[in-house]
């Protein structure tokens, strides 16, 4: 989902990419970052209500940032390639309603999708808009995992 601001419509979705949690990446992450029995230890995980080593919601959320730092960077090298302008967007003023809604167990692979929920212009910034986005990360099995809004300024497309 890379453009300008005039470009984009409520509803638009954008399938992001997808990130594999292996046991090793759950638990070096968890180790830096989330030191919890269930993220560091198999049998520990196994033991606890989620029934296997766990991702930390953290670590799940990083992920998703992660496939959306790639998504746009290769649309923006595509719109190079094809010799358009690609419009660098903004930083995300913040993020609320963020729910871990299933756990992410060793081996599940997450995919992650943007869709615009709210877009206006900015009053103090008229160079700019703002989107509202329902950032989704859903499992092999297609359950809801991870769910989150974002907002983000997007440039508006420069006039002559």
């Amino acid at each position: 989902m890379i453009g300008y601001f005039e470009d984009i419509a409520v509803g638009d979705r954008c399938e992001l990419g997808s990130f594999t949690f292996t046991a090793e990446g759950i638990k070096k992450f968890a180790g830096q970052f989330d030191p919890q029995r269930f993220h560091l230890d198999e049998e520990e995980g196994r033991k606890s209500l989620f029934g296997g080593l766990t991702a930390s919601g953290w670590h799940v959320a990083s992920a998703c940032i992660r496939v959306m730092v790639d998504d746009g960077q290769r649309r923006a090298e595509q719109a190079r390639l094809r010799g358009e302008p690609a419009p660098s967007w903004g930083p995300s003023a913040g993020f609320r309603a963020l729910r871990w809604i299933k756990p992410v167990l060793a081996g599940d692979t997450i995919a992650y999708a943007s869709e615009v929920v709210t877009r206006r212009e900015s009053k103090s910034r008229p160079e700019w808009g703002i989107l509202q986005v329902r950032n989704t990360g859903t499992n092999q099995r297609g359950e809801l995992a991870i769910s989150f809004l974002s907002t983000v300024f997007v440039p508006r497309r420069p006039t002559a």
